[in-house]
């Protein structure tokens, strides 16, 4: 039986490894640990499966792809798991889609305790980006939006579905569409995604309203809700910051843009049965769902490749910074674009909206573009080498476009697949499964907590310089 001594010195020993840990080490590993947990819980939880349970890849993958709310399957949803095992699912999305470490602050924060030094640095960067946000405020209300939103949506998809479905059926569909609209995880319990509501107008208004606010960051839902407090008249004068006039210019572009864009490439393809007005309104889904959220109106094995192409494009931008979304993200797809067209006006450095941008802020942008591109383009080519050609169809003219888009909605955590995603051989998902999780994570996040830590040198020490000849 160990000495009190040696419990005493197990216990240090374990606090010094907690304290070595970093911020970005903390935020990756509760990620790990929340897919392994999932993946071990999918093996051994009784009653989720309608038949045969899954295999440990298997598990795995869709633990990965629920946690990192991506919405790739392989296996149905909607047929293959009981109402246990889909319950299971939604769990493993609204954990990941929130994410464990904001979990255990609001917890904290709950309990009336002070917020630790490595939580503290964990959202301390919002300061920097907005110091008139209260950072505690912000976290406590990252729950109570997402719950009260949820409700909202899960309210309002029920009263639409309910005259058809009943009270009681349409109860369980519109609250995990709800969540899973929210979370921006495209996960479906209807076997078609929402290909059979192409004429449901409220059904295709709620999934989108939920999944453009799921999209563009809890940092922009608190300074919308301190702006609109202050205009009537019941807080202090607030303005909207650089962060948030981005996300919200940008999204909105990227919408109006894609729109037009989507409904002319698929007018008389996918859409061809519909009615005018439906035409429109399905380019608008695909216009809003395609940049993260995997939900589907149309097939996108059956579109035509300059679809499936934009969609590509679309989905590696993808959502906002510190919202359910994955992607690039808004804020560097606008970062790198005003870094070009500050360049071609002869400008030094990026401004928007009368503020510059700082240098250490445009080049991590730029660094993070570079190896999210590198990373896409290493899991095109392993896919491209790894796959049994009997089943890619090698003769097809898309076989590398199912590649490329499986690859882009993987890392991006989109969810969407012109239906490769089951086809694909224990490497091929194996690649998926490391994409996800970089994309929900992010790159930089990955390599800071990997990273072996390296002191600088004292009095700031360089070596010489000497230039380059570029483009």
């Amino acid at each position: 039986m160990p000495t009190t001594r040696a419990l005493w010195d197990t216990r240090r020993r374990q606090a010094s490894v907690w304290n070595r840990l970093t911020p970005p080490q903390l935020f990756v590993g509760s990620f790990a640990l929340l897919v392994a947990a999932g993946t071990v819980g999918f093996q051994v939880l009784p009653g989720l499966f309608v038949g045969p349970g899954l295999s440990w890849l298997d598990a795995l993958f869709t633990a990965a792809s629920a946690v990192c709310v991506t919405g790739l399957i392989v296996v149905d949803t909607a047929t293959y798991f009981t109402a246990w095992g889909q319950a299971y699912v939604l769990l493993l999305i609204q954990l990941g889609g929130l994410g464990m470490i904001a979990f255990t602050t609001v917890i904290i924060v709950a309990l009336g305790r002070r917020l630790s030094l490595r939580h503290e640095v964990l959202v301390a960067g919002l300061a920097e980006v907005a110091p008139h946000v209260d950072y505690r405020h912000l976290v406590r209300n990252v729950v109570l939006f997402t719950m009260g939103l949820e409700a909202a949506g899960a309210l309002a998809l029920w009263a639409t579905w309910a005259p058809e479905m009943g009270a009681g059926g349409a109860a369980w569909p519109a609250l995990f569409h709800s969540i899973s609209a929210f979370c921006n995880a495209g996960f479906s319990v209807f076997s078609d995604s929402l290909v059979g509501f192409q004429r449901a107008p409220v059904t295709q208004g709620v999934i989108m309203a939920l999944v453009i606010v799921g999209g563009i960051g809890f940092l922009t839902l608190e300074e919308l809700y301190l702006l609109a407090k202050a205009r009537r008249g019941r807080g202090e004068r607030f303005s909207l910051s650089l962060h948030s006039r981005i996300v919200l210019a940008t999204t909105a572009v990227l919408v109006l843009l894609g729109w037009p864009l989507f409904t002319l490439f698929e007018w008389g393809v996918t859409l061809a049965e519909l009615p005018p007005w439906a035409r429109v309104l399905n380019g608008l889904f695909a216009s809003v769902t395609t940049r993260t959220a995997g939900f589907n109106s149309i097939d996108y094995g059956a579109a035509t490749d300059a679809t499936n192409f934009l969609t590509v494009i679309f989905m590696f931008i993808g959502g906002s910074p510190g919202s359910m979304a994955g992607g690039l993200k808004t804020t560097t797809f606008a970062l790198v674009a005003l870094v070009a067209w500050s360049h071609v006006r002869g400008k030094a450095h990026v401004s928007a909206w009368g503020r510059t941008v700082p240098d250490e802020t445009i080049q991590r942008a730029v660094g993070l573009f570079v190896i999210a591109i590198s990373l896409v383009t290493v899991a095109v080519f392993v896919l491209t080498m790894a796959e049994i050609p009997a089943h890619l169809q090698p003769h097809s003219p898309r076989g590398f476009l199912q590649r490329l888009f499986e690859a882009f909605s993987a890392f991006n955590t989109v969810g969407l697949s012109m239906g490769l995603t089951g086809e694909l051989s224990p490497t091929g998902r194996v690649t998926m499964i490391v994409l996800m999780f970089l994309g929900r994570v992010g790159p930089l996040a990955f390599t800071s907590a990997v990273a072996l830590s390296q002191r600088e040198p004292i009095g700031g020490f360089r070596y010489a310089e000497e230039d380059v000849v570029v483009g």
